[in-house]
């Protein structure tokens, strides 16, 4: 299981993820629980509950679920809660350590 925490920024809305590995018939699927403050990624979570964690870490064939939810879904483009999703599947699956990421905006160009 993985649990990831994703604040947004400036729209101030936070967002829990929590993934789990179960193995069906069909091969490896993670289920997915979402919860936000957020209204666009609430409509996220109603239609994505759960996914082939394969399928989520590239952009060949359909390419990511998650992203194409997103895509539907949500309103700002930029919003980190879809790369959260799938760093959460990453996680549950075993395909990716358990590492925090991390964006920071420097608006003046220089950095601190």
């Amino acid at each position: 299981m993985a649990r990831v925490h994703v604040f947004s920024g400036r729209c101030g809305f936070n967002t829990d993820i929590e993934a789990t590995k179960f193995e069906s018939d069909d091969g490896d699927v993670v289920k997915l629980t979402i919860t936000s403050e957020c209204d666009a990624c609430q409509r996220l979570s109603k239609v994505l509950s759960e996914v082939n964690p394969y399928r989520e870490i590239t952009y060949r064939g359909q390419g990511p679920l998650v992203l194409q939810l997103a895509s539907k879904t949500l309103t700002h483009p930029a919003c980190p809660v879809p790369s959260g999703i799938i760093k959460a599947i990453e996680v549950a699956a075993g395909l990716a350590l358990p590492m925090d990421a991390e964006i920071k905006v420097y608006p003046d160009g220089t950095s601190s």
